[in-house]
């Protein structure tokens, strides 16, 4: 069964990119109760919303003419793109973003990042899973490198690119810029099927085989690709398509 998209490692041509911003989206306010994002987060936990309905809480409203979902879905897609905290002249380049929103953005971000960004011991492909598993509800792909010490603690999560309508661009250079600047020692890459289909394709195992050669060269160790969706993932570890060469042997569903 196809994929909805493959890897190309040529130019992406001329084919436009889908914008989510030409969906508008409800207001909190629209829906039920029950439904809305504070009202989950107080009653199911932070765990329970997605990146964007977060977002949204933090922004607290929108703008007129434009709802705090619809600003939440533009700030989440400018995120995805960056591989730093951008500054709040940065942010304020969005649309209904002013100083004040910036400001809170910019001080939650920093805050994550000096208290939960790194020291994640990853054991397993469900690890990898859980670490990862919040970009899932991107209605595009996104390809994600982690970078991990020694002991697999994470040291940084990036999406290294997002899809096109119908296929993504990955390349090892690409993927192992900033493993290589954080001092790693091992890898694992990751990607979301949008279809909720997890079953790789043969361009992923194409792009598999070129990491993992790359990796080998370069001194990392290849520890996983992950494929996966809201509800299931597919490790290439698992399946025993990863042949681990490390010291730490071969055991199945460990990494």
């Amino acid at each position: 069964m196809k994929n909805e998209y493959r890897y190309d490692h040529g130019l992406a041509g001329t084919e436009v990119r889908e914008k989510d911003e030409d969906f508008v989206l409800p207001g909190p306010l629209s829906l039920p109760a029950g439904q809305r994002p504070r009202e989950r987060l107080i009653s199911a936990g932070p765990g329970s919303l997605s990146d964007q309905e977060l977002l949204a809480v933090i922004l607290v409203s929108g703008v007129q003419g434009r709802n705090v979902m619809n600003l939440a879905r533009d700030l989440l897609d400018r995120l995805d793109r960056e591989k730093a905290i951008p500054s709040v002249p940065e942010l304020c380049g969005l649309k209904g973003m002013g100083e004040s929103k910036a400001c809170t953005i910019a001080a939650m971000l920093e805050f994550g990042r000096r208290k939960w960004s790194s020291g994640l011991r990853i054991k397993s492909p469900k690890d990898l899973y859980e670490h990862i598993r919040h970009h899932a509800d991107r209605r595009q792909e996104r390809f994600l490198c982690i970078s991990l010490n020694g002991a697999h603690e994470v040291l940084a999560s990036r999406i290294v690119t997002i899809g096109l309508v119908n296929r993504t661009i990955v390349h090892p250079r690409e993927v192992f810029a900033d493993p290589i600047l954080d001092r790693a020692s091992a890898v694992a890459v990751a990607h979301n099927h949008p279809s909720g289909d997890v079953r790789p394709s043969r361009e992923d195992d194409d792009i598999t085989s070129r990491l993992k050669a790359a990796s080998e060269i370069l001194g990392l160790r290849f520890l996983d690709h992950l494929v996966f969706s809201e509800t299931s993932w597919y490790s290439y570890c698992q399946s025993g398509l990863i042949s681990d060469t490390g010291e730490e042997g071969q055991e199945k569903n460990r990494l």
